[in-house]
């Protein structure tokens, strides 16, 4: 710190040693709390942590993969033969033209007739079955595969809000203990008939507004802490580290639109449940039209007579689809329910493609804006500070002057951390949309 002081003195010369420590501290409290090293960091420090957490604990992801596997275990039932059918036939049970009393027992009235039956779904019924079953199951892993990025999204959106608030906190905090050292520089110029006592009661004044808004803060960050442990399915009040830094943003602009919105076609989980959905329609309007043709009955008929089996018999059994008017009406629904199923899937790309340019222009805004204000603006403020405090120390501008300057440096590094979880939530919004981590 001896060294950065000592460089401050020499880059400021005629600037008074408490000057150059302000600007210093003004300066490397935009650079962000430095990372403590640590075997493994605490649940909210970052954001990986909370996404593998909220991976593995959500009830709704939990609840959402049950019932992904419980649609994967229809497709083998999809395709069976169904049950086999067992018919016993009592005949003759009053025995008439014999001296036996009547009975219900096989082997003690006229005859009994035993039939087992077995139906043949034909023209390929089983295997559509089978196969919309399997589409129902990819519709249910698409719908686990969006919850969780919708999810995924959210948490990534609160993460940086509350790394906003917690970085709001952490300046405001770094400011009024610059203040703090601002009023005693103020009460000792006053001591020293220098300046009005003015100077170091304005010097209190911000310091209160400051303490005021830290209440504020504190319970702002308290609110989005409890947010996040609801997207965790964590209690409201569980602690929750201040997050430590944001995810580095790649390289992305407006003119990658195009190869986005391809990798959206094909990996966003939305539109894989709505393709999903298409074939599902599609096999259930296949299915519709083979209802057209019969079904096969199969059967095997044994007879008994007293103890002994007498004959045998073979049966078959086909239904007769005579009310084509209503096959007709399923047949037109079906082809219905897959135009709308196709017209909904291209709706929600268009959606999404929309979505994503939109975000895309506001990503490469918000990057643009953060560039001019750490290369611009921040600079120009720590200039007008350094300015201010030479022409307080001299005598040549009022504690107001100072004070504003103060505000201005504030301001910047407000509007970058601003500017930075802008950003965040872009890319959240982005990775949504796109179905991956970028």
């Amino acid at each position: 710190m001896t060294t950065v002081q000592g460089q401050a003195n020499r880059a400021w010369p005629g600037v008074p040693r408490w000057a150059g420590l302000l600007v210093v501290g003004l300066v490397l409290g935009a650079a962000g709390p430095v990372a403590a090293v640590a075997q493994e960091a605490p649940l909210g420090r970052d954001l990986p942590g909370l996404l593998a957490y909220a991976r593995a604990q959500s009830p709704e992801i939990r609840a959402m993969r049950e019932e992904a596997e419980a649609a994967a275990q229809r497709v083998g039932p999809a395709g069976a033969l169904p049950d086999p059918v067992l018919r016993v036939e009592l005949m003759n049970i009053n025995n008439y033209g014999s001296d036996a009393s009547p009975s219900l027992l096989p082997w003690k009235v006229g005859e009994t007739k035993y039939t087992l039956m077995q139906a043949f779904p034909l023209w390929g019924k089983r295997e559509l079955k089978r196969d919309a079953a399997a589409a129902d199951v990819r519709q249910a892993e698409a719908r686990s595969n969006a919850t969780w990025a919708e999810l995924a999204a959210r948490i990534k959106a609160a993460y940086a809000e509350y790394y906003r608030a917690a970085g709001n906190e952490r300046l405001t905090t770094e400011v009024l203990g610059l203040m703090t050292r601002l009023e005693q520089v103020a009460q000792a110029r006053y001591a020293g008939g220098l300046t009005a006592q003015a100077d170091a009661i304005r010097a209190q004044l911000e310091q209160t507004a400051m303490r005021s808004e830290l209440i504020m803060l504190d319970s702002e960050k308290r609110q989005i802490r409890a947010r996040l442990n609801a997207l965790l399915a964590r209690e409201s009040g569980a602690p929750l580290a201040d997050p430590l830094e944001l995810r580095a943003i790649p390289t992305l602009n407006t003119a990658d639109a195009s190869s986005l919105a391809e990798r959206a076609r094909s990996g966003n989980p939305q539109i894989q449940a709505e393709l999903a959905r298409v074939a599902l329609a599609q096999k259930s309007r296949d299915l519709t039209r083979r209802n057209r043709y019969p079904d096969l009955t199969v059967g095997l008929s044994p007879s008994q007579m007293g103890s002994r089996i007498t004959t045998w018999g073979v049966m078959l059994e086909m239904n007769i689809p005579l009310q084509q008017e209503a096959r007709r009406g399923q047949e037109r629904e079906a082809e219905a329910m897959v135009a709308a199923s196709r017209s909904r899937a291209e709706a929600l790309q268009q959606q999404l493609v929309g979505d994503l340019a939109v975000n895309l222009a506001g990503l490469e805004a918000a990057r643009r804006n953060e560039t001019l204000l750490k290369t611009q603006l921040l600079p120009q403020s720590e200039l007008g500070l350094h300015s201010a405090l030479a022409a307080y120390e001299n005598g040549k501008a009022e504690f107001a002057m100072l004070l504003e300057a103060q505000r201005q440096i504030r301001k910047a590094r407000l509007e970058i951390l601003k500017t930075q979880v802008e950003a965040q939530m872009r890319l959240a919004e982005i990775e949504r949309i796109v179905g991956e981590d970028l």
